[in-house]
């Protein structure tokens, strides 16, 4: 994956490496000294650094990895379907995020857990967005389905993956087991985010712990997935929980 700096995996520390330095043939922007404008429709003018056909491109301005960047890595949000993932996503990603909704059919609702009828889409393949951090560390959110179903895309969607935030919903906790199961399966550091929905019940942070069975070592922190803050403050407690844990296993 390429913006515009060269990403290269290290391959013993988990995290990534970003290569300021371009590939020959290639420009790193910040070292651009032309460019091509391209008038659209409107009138508007969009800078991009080829002549390629722009007429499918949307008018969602390119947001490239600052040069400060040192490091990013892959992230995965978990949880069971209608949790929260692709809202959480959407709402701390820097770029106009990916996602693969689609609409429920009654030929899935045969084979998927029942949720609220609120509910009329789900993800059927991932959700992406990216964070910059610091301005020094770039998460990439991979977001995955919540349907059993899909879980052979779900382990591959886990390759490579740093770390996981996975998503809970107190009005439905068992729902979750199955999303941490498989974290703890694939040995993949996690941390707990309760995604605090307005007829949540409130509960004790003890209480949660022994309901969901966790580590004493695994975050557990209160979100709303769809407030900012709120979610980047979710996204920090697992950063800090990965380096704590990579750092105590160097």
């Amino acid at each position: 994956m390429r913006a515009s700096s060269e990403i290269s995996m290290a391959g013993t520390d988990g995290t990534t490496r970003i290569d300021h330095t371009a590939h020959p043939g290639h420009t790193d922007r910040t070292d651009r000294t032309t460019r091509t404008d391209h008038t659209n429709e409107t009138g508007e003018t969009d800078e991009t650094g080829d002549t390629d056909d722009m007429d499918d491109m949307d008018d969602t301005p390119v947001m490239y990895v600052e040069s400060s960047v040192a490091g990013a890595a892959k992230i995965l949000v978990v949880g069971p379907m209608g949790v929260g993932k692709t809202t959480l996503i959407g709402t701390v990603s820097e770029i106009k995020p990916l996602s693969t909704e689609a609409t429920m059919s009654q030929a899935g609702a045969r084979l998927d857990t029942k949720v609220r009828p609120s509910k009329t889409t789900t993800t059927v393949a991932l959700d992406f967005g990216r964070i910059t951090l610091g301005g020094e560390l770039v998460l990439y959110l991979f977001g995955t389905p919540g349907q059993q179903r899909f879980l052979p895309a779900w382990k591959d969607l886990a390759r490579g993956a740093l770390g996981a935030l996975a998503l809970v919903d107190t009005r439905d906790l068992e729902a979750s087991f199955d999303a941490i199961g498989h974290l703890e399966d694939l040995d993949v550091p996690f941390s707990v985010a309760v995604n605090a929905f307005p007829d949540s019940t409130p509960h004790s942070e003890d209480d949660l712990r022994s309901a969901l069975d966790l580590l004493p070592h695994t975050p557990l922190v209160i979100c709303d997935a769809r407030e900012h803050k709120s979610s980047v403050q979710a996204l920090i407690s697992l950063v800090s929980h990965l380096i704590e844990t990579l750092t105590e296993a160097s």
